[in-house]
């Protein structure tokens, strides 16, 4: 028996291989099939079966172009209605990898066809569960995103519970919990930084999994404090549904240079947008006009389905040399296929070309300390609710990058702003949004809210997070 998690840091997502006696199972895979295919042929393995744990909403899953390629079967849970051709389970049934059993356990909640994959061994002893995002280290799925006409958050959360108490937890502590997602998901509150555990320990130490919890107290505890969902996911929980083009041809597309001249006709004339994934050092020191910051060493993907608001936007790339390819990827995997070519020679062919540049005035933390000390600064916390309810500096605006598009009438064109998040990653997005809005006196705290503490600026009482 043979399992590796696949986890992607950009999404905190967990895809699985398992293989036995030269059959494989992969679950929940990444929009790029390739790295499932060469494994399984360096294995000498066949790709049996493909099963996913339910409609992804927060990436464009790859079980289409991989089942398309190797032959195998799409499983899904009971319910779940498709384009393509796909085997929707019942719940209980087996399907069987080499001497390995893989039990569906039908687990609603997070969405109706929500199923959790039970792997039992060779002796057919429970040995693990694949628990996409019904249940996740420290935390279980937002049961808010299958919403109907007749079926409220509360009536998903309702069946999450019932979800998680017949089919989950009467499972022996000994096994091993695989979840769909770590930390840095959107699709739960206070997910756990590992991405494997014990039921057992679950069972001790999730708010969700109490012995003594009604269901009534779940519901409550579950909902609350859950920020709206990013307005991406219902447009891949779509492409998920629906299918989606080849990630070959999205790639070949968006791998073009382009010069200067072609790059500009393209933003000009096409709309397209321009996206600057380079290091925020880099986009503060030089960038193109009007262009927007995402930078790939952040958790990009995310952040770009958060705020392009249009799956479909055209965009132009200015990244790193070497690093074109890996943007055009990350892009796809959250559904973003419209991807028309990068800057060849990046921006010092811009600047070679003699065309504008501008900067983005970056200050450090004991800068921005003397600045307040000594004349009245406006302040904009662009850190997520939480962060900002747990602690900050007095005096600051509230002004989360989630929902920045939503709320730029809460800023004045006509003030100065200091811009901070946690780390100085999300403060130059923000930055970069407001000065493609015709913002033009804006100023980056590097370090942000980190560097910020160690300074002896004021700031409100730390309150713990999970207590919020």
């Amino acid at each position: 028996m043979k399992i590796e998690q696949l986890y992607t840091g950009c999404l905190a997502q967990g895809a699985y291989y398992i293989e036995s006696e030269g059959e494989v199972a992969i679950i929940d895979p990444l929009r790029e099939t390739r790295q499932y295919i060469d494994k399984a042929e360096a294995n000498n393995a066949k790709i049996k079966y493909i099963f996913e744990t339910h409609f992804h909403a927060d990436f464009v899953s790859g079980h289409v172009d991989l089942a398309k390629k190797t032959g195998a079967t799409i499983v899904y849970g009971p319910g779940a209605n498709t384009n393509y051709d796909i085997h929707s389970a019942t719940d209980n049934e087996e399907f069987r990898i080499g001497k390995l059993t893989i039990k569906v356990l039908h687990t609603p909640g997070h969405t109706l066809e929500s199923s959790t994959y039970l792997l039992k061994d060779k002796n057919g002893k429970d040995h693990a569960i694949f628990s996409g995002d019904t249940l996740f280290l420290g935390d279980v799925g937002r049961p808010d995103l299958a919403i109907k006409s007749d079926l409220t958050s509360e009536d998903l959360a309702g069946m999450l519970f019932d979800s998680l108490r017949n089919k989950i937890m009467p499972l022996a502590d000994d096994v091993i919990v695989y979840p769909a997602h770590g930390a840095g998901s959107a699709c739960g509150k206070n997910l756990s930084k590992e991405t494997v555990g014990i039921l057992g320990e679950q069972k001790q130490s999730n708010y969700a999994l109490r012995a003594d919890m009604t269901k009534a107290e779940f519901v409550k505890e579950v909902l609350d404090g859950i920020a709206p969902p990013p307005q991406y996911f219902a447009k891949n929980a779509m492409m998920n549904k629906s299918g989606y083009a080849d990630f070959e041809d999205v790639l070949k597309q968006g791998d073009k240079p382009l010069s200067p001249d072609d790059f500009e006709a393209l933003a000009n004339h096409e709309t397209a947008l321009v996206l600057d994934v380079r290091p925020q050092a880099d986009y503060t020191k030089g960038h193109i006009p009007n262009s927007i910051f995402i930078g790939l060493n952040g958790q990009f993907a995310p952040w770009v389905g958060a705020l392009i608001t249009d799956i479909k936007q055209p965009i132009v790339l200015v990244a790193p040399e070497g690093k074109e390819s890996e943007a055009i990827t990350r892009l796809s995997r959250v559904g973003y296929d419209n991807t028309l070519g990068y800057l060849e020679g990046g921006i010092k062919s811009w600047k070679s070309s003699g065309r504008a540049i501008e900067t983005l005035e970056s200050i450090s933390a004991e800068t921005f300390a003397e600045r307040i000390k000594n004349d009245t600064v406006n302040i904009l916390d662009v850190r997520k609710d939480g962060e900002y309810n747990s602690s900050h500096l007095e005096n600051a605006q509230h002004f989360a990058l989630d929902f920045i598009n939503e709320n730029m009438s809460q800023v004045d064109k006509n003030k100065t702003y200091h811009i901070h998040c946690a780390g100085g990653y999300r403060s130059v997005i923000a930055a970069s949004i407001l000065k493609a809005r015709g913002f033009t006196d804006l100023v980056d705290v590097a370090g942000g809210f980190g560097a910020i503490k160690k300074t002896d600026l004021p700031t409100t009482d730390f309150v713990c997070p999970s207590t919020l």
